[in-house]
C-alpha cells in the first residue's frame, strides 16, 4: 500500500536538508573553504544531517504503516500528499542552492532595488543595532560582493537567499504541525458524538422514531431549538446563526435528527448504521484536500510576499479575511439547519416519530457543498502562512524588528490566527462534515476498503451464479447425471448471518435469488462493479 519507494523517500529528506545545509556553503570574503576545513568536522556535520534525515524518514514510514494497518486509507493518502508537498519545497530549495551563483549575478537598477522595500533602510539599521546576536547570525550566513555596473544593485544578496531558505524550511515544518493540530482537534470533537451514536441502540431511541407516535411539529426538539420569532426576520435569522456556532455548534438533537434524515434518504428504513464512524471517515476523506497546497495557494503565498511593503501593513490586513471566511462558513452551516427546521414547520403540522429533514444541494452556495471545503482550505493555509511568517521573522530578524514596529498589530494578528485555527478545527470542520451529509449525494467514504471488497466479491458471485444458471441443462428422462433447476439443491434455503451496526445480536434471514438480483442492481447503481 505504501506507494513511494525507499529511494524516493530518502530523496525527499535529502532535498529538505540539503537545501537548508547548503544555504550557507558560500563563505564570506576571506573565510575558509571546504578544502581548508578539517575532515573530522565535515564528517560530523554529514553524520548529523544523515542521522536526522534517516530518523525522520523512518518516523514517517512507521506512521504510514500504522495508518495502513488501521485501514485509515484517507489519512494515509493525506500523509502521502504532505510528503509530496515537502518534496516540492525540497526541489525549490535545491534549485535555489544550485542557482544561487547565477541569481547573484543578476543586477537591477538602483531605483528598482530601492522600491517596494519591506523595511526602510533607516529602520533596518536601527533594529539591527538593537539585536547584536542577530547581526552575528546574519554575518555567519555570509555575503559575496557582486560586481554590478554603476547605478545598479544585485537582485538579491547571499544573505537574502539564506533567509529565503529558512522561510521555506519554516513553511514546511509549520504546514505539517498546523495540519496535525487541525486533524486532532476535529477528530476530538467528532469523538464526543460517539455517546449519541450509542444512544441509537437503546429502546428509548426506537420509541422516539416510532412512526405510530404522532407529535405536533413545533413541539419537537429540533424545530423548537432552531425556530423562534427571530427566524422570520432575515437579519436576526443570520445573527442568531452567527452566534449559535460559538455556543452550541452541534448538539444531541441536531446529530440525531440529521442522522435520521441521512439514513432515511440513502439507506433502507430501520437499518442499523454507525453514522458517527461514517462522519469520521468522511472528515478523513476531506482532510486529503485540506493538507494539500494547490497552485492557487502557492500564488497567494507569492502575492503576499510581493505586497509586504513598508507602511502597507499587508500581512495584518491579510490575516482578517481567513477569519471572516471561517465565520461566514460556520454561519452558513447553522443557517442550513435552521432552514431545514423552518421547512418542516411549513410543510407539516404533525410529524410521525422524529422530524424528517430532506437533504439537498440547494441549501449550499451555488448548489455546490464542496465550495465550503475549498473556502476552509484557503483559510487554513492563510492562517498557517501568517503563523509561519511570524516565527520566521522572529528567527531571522528578531522579535522587535522593523517588521514588528507596531507590536500591538502583530499580537492582534497572531491572536486572530490562533483563534481561527481553534474555531475552524474544533467547530467549523466537524460541523461541515455533519451538515454536508444533507447534500443530494452520499459520499463514497461510507464504504471502507474491506466492505467495498466484500461487496464487489458478492457482486461477482451473484453474476457468476446467474451465468451458471443460464447454462445448466434441464433434466431428461433416464438421465442420472443431469438435473433440473427446480431440484432440491437449489430449493435449499440459504441462511446468511447479518450483524447490524453496533448491536451484538445476529439475525438470520432467508436469502432468495430475487433478493440477490435486487442487491446486484443496487450495487451497480452505487457504482460497485
Amino acid at each position: 500500500m505504501i506507494t513511494r519507494s525507499k529511494c524516493q523517500r530518502s530523496l525527499l529528506w535529502f532535498l529538505m536538508f540539503h537545501g537548508g545545509a547548503t544555504a550557507t556553503t558560500e563563505p564570506p570574503s576571506g573565510g575558509k573553504q571546504l578544502s581548508q576545513t578539517p575532515t573530522w568536522a565535515v564528517a560530523i556535520v554529514c553524520t548529523f544531517l544523515i542521522l536526522i534525515s534517516h530518523l525522520l524518514e523512518k518516523g514517517l514510514q512507521r506512521l504510514a504503516n500504522w495508518l495502513w494497518k488501521k485501514q485509515k486509507n484517507s489519512l494515509l493518502e493525506a500523509l502521502e500528499k504532505v510528503k509530496a508537498e515537502l518534496m516540492i519545497l525540497g526541489f525549490i530549495s535545491l534549485l535555489l542552492t544550485f542557482g544561487e551563483t547565477y541569481i547573484l549575478k543578476i543586477c537591477v537598477s538602483r531605483k528598482a532595488a530601492l522600491s517596494m522595500l519591506p523595511c526602510s533602510s533607516e529602520d533596518a539599521e536601527i533594529f539591527q543595532n538593537l539585536a547584536p546576536s542577530l547581526s552575528i547570525r546574519l554575518s555567519a550566513a555570509g555575503d559575496t560582493p557582486v560586481s554590478c555596473k554603476q547605478g545598479s544593485d544585485p537582485l538579491i544578496t547571499l544573505k537574502g537567499l539564506h533567509q529565503l531558505h529558512i522561510l521555506l524550511f519554516f513553511l514546511a515544518i509549520f504546514h505539517i504541525l498546523y495540519s496535525l493540530i487541525t486533524v486532532m482537534l476535529s477528530r476530538l470533537k467528532i469523538r464526543g458524538w460517539k455517546k449519541w451514536e450509542q444512544e441509537t441502540l437503546s429502546h428509548d431511541y426506537e420509541f422516539s422514531i416510532d412512526q405510530s407516535r404522532l407529535r405536533l411539529t413545533h413541539e419537537t426538539s429540533f424545530v423548537r431549538e432552531h425556530t423562534s420569532f427571530w427566524t422570520t426576520v432575515p437579519f436576526f435569522f443570520y445573527v442568531g446563526c452567527f452566534l449559535r456556532q460559538f455556543f452550541v455548534s452541534v448538539g444531541r438533537t441536531e446529530y440525531l435528527t440529521l442522522r435520521h434524515g441521512f439514513i432515511s434518504a440513502h439507506l433502507a428504513p430501520g437499518r442499523k448504521f454507525n453514522f458517527q464512524r461514517y462522519i469520521k471517515r468522511s472528515l478523513e476523506d476531506d482532510f486529503k484536500l485540506v493538507v494539500g497546497i494547490s497552485p492557487v495557494l502557492w500564488a497567494s503565498f507569492v502575492i503576499f510576499l510581493l505586497l509586504n511593503v513598508n507602511g502597507w501593513r499587508t500581512l495584518f490586513w491579510a490575516s482578517i479575511p481567513p477569519v471572516l471566511i471561517i465565520l461566514a462558513v460556520g454561519t452558513k452551516l447553522q443557517a442550513i439547519m435552521a432552514t431545514m427546521a423552518l421547512e418542516i414547520v411549513e410543510t407539516h403540522a404533525v410529524v410521525q416519530g422524529m422530524p424528517l429533514v430532506r437533504g439537498s444541494d440547494r441549501y449550499f452556495w451555488f448548489d455546490y457543498p464542496q465550495l465550503l471545503l475549498h473556502l476552509i482550505h484557503f483559510s487554513l493555509f492563510q492562517n498557517a502562512f501568517q503563523i509561519t511568517h511570524f516565527f520566521w521573522i522572529w528567527y531571522s530578524f528578531g522579535l522587535k524588528s522593523c517588521f514588528h514596529k507596531d507590536f500591538n498589530l502583530v499580537a492582534t494578528k497572531l491572536f486572530l490566527c490562533l483563534g481561527a485555527l481553534i474555531l475552524c478545527s474544533y467547530i467549523t470542520l466537524p460541523l461541515y462534515a455533519l451538515v454536508t451529509q444533507m447534500g443530494s449525494h452520499m459520499k463514497k467514504a461510507v464504504f471502507d476498503e474491506q466492505m467495498a471488497k466484500a461487496l464487489k466479491q458478492w457482486h461477482k458471485d451473484i453474476k457468476l451464479k446467474k451465468g451458471k444458471a443460464r447454462k445448466l441443462p434441464s433434466k431428461t428422462l433416464g438421465s442420472s447425471e443431469s438435473f433440473s433447476l427446480s431440484s432440491s439443491s437449489f430449493a435449499t434455503t440459504l441462511h446468511r448471518s447479518k450483524t447490524t451496526g453496533h448491536s451484538s445480536n445476529v439475525k438470520y434471514f432467508k436469502q432468495e435469488d430475487e433478493e440477490d438480483e435486487e442487491m446486484s442492481s443496487d450495487l451497480e447503481a452505487a457504482g460497485v462493479d
